[in-house]
C-alpha cells in the first residue's frame, strides 16, 4: 500500500490556527493593561503612548465564540489594505491587457543584453547587474520612506519579469518585497519608524545617521548576495525551485503573450488621454499649493518644483512615446505614476488610500488609452480584482489575531512580561534580549509605528537604567521590527505579496527561514558596536 502523501495546510488555515491558539491564551494569560496619553511629536503630529509603569492588571476576556467575529472585525480593521489590493490588481490587470508591460520587459531585456558585449559586464552577469540594480532600488525606497504596502503593486510586474529571464516568482517577490523589507530593516531615514521612535525616545530625529548607514549598506551585501546565489542554483535547475509547480501559472501566461509577435499600433484615444493628463498636470504646476513641493528626506527638507518639473518630462516623454505607440505611451504612464508615487510619499504624506486612488486612475487611463469601451474595462477591472482575491481575503483573516489577542485584554500583557526579562543582564546581552523581545512582539504586531508607540516609551527609560544609549535601543527596535515583517503571518502586506505571486505561505517560509536566521545574527552582531563603542548619535 503507498504511504499517503503529506499534505500541507493551507495558509488560511494556518492563519485560522494562529487565532484559535490566540484565543487559548487569553484564558490561560493574565489580562493587563497600560495607562496611555498623547504626546506632540515635532513634526506636529500627534502619537498615543504608553505611560511608563502605568501596567496594571485587569480582568482577562477569554475569547470564545468571538474567534469567528474576529474575522469580521480583522476585515473591517483591515479594509485600507485589502481595498488597496483589489483597486492594484483591478488596474494591472487593465493595463496588462494593453500588452504594455510585455513590451516593457521585453525592450528591458534587449537593451540589458546589449551589456554583454562589454566583457566587464559579461565577468559579472548581466543578469546578476539586473537584480542588484532593482533590488537597490526598493531597498533604498524601503530606507527612505518605509515602502511597504506599495510593495504589492510592483509584484504584478517584477514576477514576469523574473521568469522571462529564466527564474521563479521567488526571485521575483526577492527584487521587490524582500529589498524593501531589508532597506525598512536598515531604515535610514524612514519616519514611520526610526522617526517615531526616535521621537518617542526624546533623542534628535534620525541622529545616528551614519550607524545606520553602515548597517544598512552591510544588510544589503548580504541580503542580494543571498538572493544572487538562490537566483543562479534556479537559473542553472529550474526544478530546483520549490514553486516550479506554482510557477506554471506565469510560465503558461508567459507563453499565451507570445511577446515576439506583439503588434504596435497608434490611435486617437491614447492622444486624448495625454492631452487629457497634460493639462490637469499644467493646472496643478501653477495651483499655488503644487508650485512647490516639500520633499522631506528623513529630517531634512527641500523646496522643489515637483510638479512642474514632472509635468514638462511628461509632456516630453508622452511626446515620443505616443509617437512610438500606444503600448510605450502606457508604459509611459506606469512610469509616471511611481514618480507621483515618491512625489506624494515624501512630498504630501500619500498612504493607501491616495496611491491607490493614483493606480485605479492608471488604470482607467490605461484602457482609455488602448480604445476599450466603459464596459471592457469595467470587466477587466472586475477580472483582475477577481485574480488577486485570494490574497485580500488572506489579509483580512490575519487582522483577526490582533483583534482576539485586545478583545482579550493580553497584548499588554505580552509586552509586560517580556520587558521584565530583561532585568540585572549586561549590556550586549540586555540590548540583545530588546532586539528578541522586539522581534517576537513584530510578529504578534508588524505595524513598525504601532510597536514603536507601544514599546519605546518603555524601552527608552529603561535603557537609561542598565546604562545603554537610547539610540541603541532605537536600533534594537529597528532590526527587530524589520527582519520578521517578511515571514511573520501576520503581515498582511507578506500575505498580500505572496497571494499576488501565486506563492504558498509555507514554501515561502520554507525558503526564507535560513534566510532570515542569517538576518537576524546580522542585526545582533550590528548592535555590539552600539554599547560597546563610541559612534557618533549614541
Amino acid at each position: 500500500m503507498a504511504k499517503k502523501k503529506r499534505t500541507i495546510p493551507h495558509a488560511y488555515v494556518i492563519v485560522f490556527f494562529i487565532i484559535v491558539l490566540s484565543a487559548v491564551l487569553t484564558w490561560i494569560m493574565p489580562g493587563g493593561e497600560y495607562e496611555r496619553t498623547t504626546k506632540t511629536l515635532e513634526d506636529g503630529h500627534t502619537k498615543e503612548i504608553i505611560k511608563p509603569g502605568s501596567f496594571h492588571e485587569v480582568e482577562n476576556e477569554p475569547q470564545t465564540w468571538q474567534i469567528f467575529a474576529s474575522m469580521f472585525k480583522g476585515f473591517v480593521r483591515q479594509s485600507d489594505i485589502i481595498i488597496f489590493i483589489l483597486m492594484i490588481g483591478g488596474a494591472f490587470w487593465i493595463m496588462n491587457e494593453s500588452r504594455a508591460i510585455d513590451v516593457g520587459i521585453l525592450s528591458f531585456l534587449k537593451a540589458s543584453r546589449r551589456l554583454e558585449r562589454f566583457r566587464f559586464f559579461r565577468m559579472l552577469g548581466v543578469d546578476n547587474i539586473i537584480i542588484t540594480l532593482i533590488m537597490l532600488l526598493f531597498s533604498v525606497f524601503g530606507a527612505v520612506f518605509g515602502m511597504s504596502e506599495e510593495t504589492i503593486a510592483f509584484i504584478i510586474i517584477v514576477v514576469p519579469l523574473a521568469i522571462s529571464m529564466g527564474y521563479d516568482s521567488i526571485v521575483g517577490v526577492s527584487m521587490v518585497f524582500v529589498a524593501a523589507g531589508l532597506g525598512f530593516a536598515g531604515a535610514v531615514l524612514n519616519p514611520f519608524t526610526i522617526g517615531i521612535a526616535q521621537g518617542l525616545s526624546d533623542i534628535p530625529l534620525f541622529s545616528g545617521f551614519e550607524y545606520r548607514l553602515f548597517a544598512w549598506v552591510v544588510i544589503n551585501i548580504i541580503g542580494i548576495s543571498y538572493v544572487l546565489i538562490y537566483a543562479r542554483k534556479v537559473k542553472k535547475n529550474p526544478k530546483a525551485s520549490p514553486v516550479y509547480e506554482e510557477d506554471a501559472y506565469w510560465r503558461k501566461r508567459e507563453k499565451e503573450s507570445d511577446i515576439m509577435h506583439i503588434k504596435y499600433y497608434k490611435n486617437r484615444s491614447s492622444w486624448i488621454t495625454y492631452f487629457l493628463i497634460l493639462g490637469v498636470l499644467v493646472f496643478l504646476s501653477f495651483n499655488e499649493g503644487f508650485t512647490m513641493t516639500s520633499m522631506k528626506i528623513g529630517n531634512s527638507v527641500s523646496e522643489l518644483p515637483m510638479i512642474p518639473l514632472s509635468t514638462i518630462a511628461f509632456a516630453i516623454l508622452g511626446f515620443i512615446t505616443l509617437r512610438k505607440s500606444v503600448h510605450f505611451f502606457i508604459l509611459n504612464l506606469l512610469i509616471f505614476t511611481i514618480i507621483f508615487l515618491i512625489v506624494g510619499v515624501m512630498g504630501y504624506d500619500w498612504y493607501v488610500t491616495q496611491i491607490a486612488t493614483l493606480f485605479f486612475a492608471m488604470g482607467i487611463l490605461a484602457g482609455v488609452s488602448m480604445n476599450a469601451s466603459p464596459n471592457r474595462i469595467t470587466k477587466l477591472f472586475l477580472d483582475g480584482s477577481k485574480d488577486i482575491l485570494s490574497a485580500a481575503l488572506i489579509v483580512g483573516l490575519a487582522g483577526g489575531i490582533i483583534v482576539i489577542l485586545e478583545d482579550g485584554n493580553v497584548i499588554d500583557s505580552i509586552l509586560y512580561h517580556l520587558s521584565q526579562s530583561m532585568n540585572e543582564m549586561g549590556r550586549v546581552a540586555s540590548v540583545g534580549i530588546m532586539y528578541v523581545i522586539q522581534t517576537v512582539i513584530n510578529i504578534i504586531i508588524p505595524s513598525g509605528s504601532a510597536k514603536a508607540a507601544l514599546t519605546m516609551p518603555i524601552m527608552a527609560p529603561f535603557s537609561d537604567l542598565i546604562g545603554i544609549s537610547r539610540q541603541a535601543t532605537v536600533v534594537a527596535f529597528q532590526f527587530g521590527d524589520g527582519f520578521t515583517n517578511m515571514i511573520t503571518p501576520t503581515s498582511g502586506v507578506l500575505l498580500g505579496v505572496l497571494g499576488a505571486a501565486k506563492i504558498p505561505y509555507e514554501k515561502w517560509v520554507k525558503w526564507i527561514a535560513p534566510f532570515m536566521a542569517i538576518l537576524i545574527i546580522v542585526g545582533f552582531l550590528l548592535l555590539i558596536p552600539t554599547v560597546l563603542m563610541d559612534l557618533n548619535g549614541f
